[in-house]
């Protein structure tokens, strides 16, 4: 996972440092000129690349914590396998024991709940604070693998 902190910390200031927002997605989806779509989708999002062009899909019926994490997950396979050429798609909750689905949730879980936090604050501290105990559990596992 090494790989992962020396490709994305340059490319996505505040990863793994401070929780990353909505906004914090938009403004690297502007940068990288990648497009949004919000539709209702039977998945959670989806990252694809046609003709050079990149974009997200995410459902629309997604709110909150839950959605944040959907975003940056589709935006980690981009940071992560884009292809230099050719077509390519990623639906977010397909395949989820497959290396880029692992990478790509590693990658969400660490923007939207950041080393930093984990270091300064309780897990008790974090739930309270509105973190799902799912999530908060997939993030420590995170944590205590890589170091991240």
């Amino acid at each position: 996972m090494q790989f992962v902190v020396d490709k994305i910390s340059p490319l996505c200031p505040g990863w793994n440092k401070r929780p990353l927002t909505e906004d914090d997605f938009y403004q690297l989806c502007k940068r990288f000129r990648i497009g949004v779509t919000e539709m209702p989708l039977t998945v959670g999002g989806f990252y694809h690349r046609v003709s050079g062009r990149d974009f997200i899909a995410v459902d629309s019926r997604l709110s909150g914590a839950e959605r944040v994490l959907v975003l940056f997950h589709e935006l980690g396979h981009f940071l992560l396998h884009t292809p230099d050429s050719g077509a390519t798609a990623s639906f977010h909750g397909v395949q989820r024991s497959s290396r880029k689905e692992i990478e790509a949730d590693a990658f969400a879980l660490c923007a939207v709940i950041p080393k930093t936090l984990l270091e300064s604050r309780s897990t008790d501290e974090l739930i309270a604070e509105g973190i799902d105990r799912d999530t908060l559990r997939e993030r420590v596992e995170i944590y205590r693998r890589y170091r991240l």
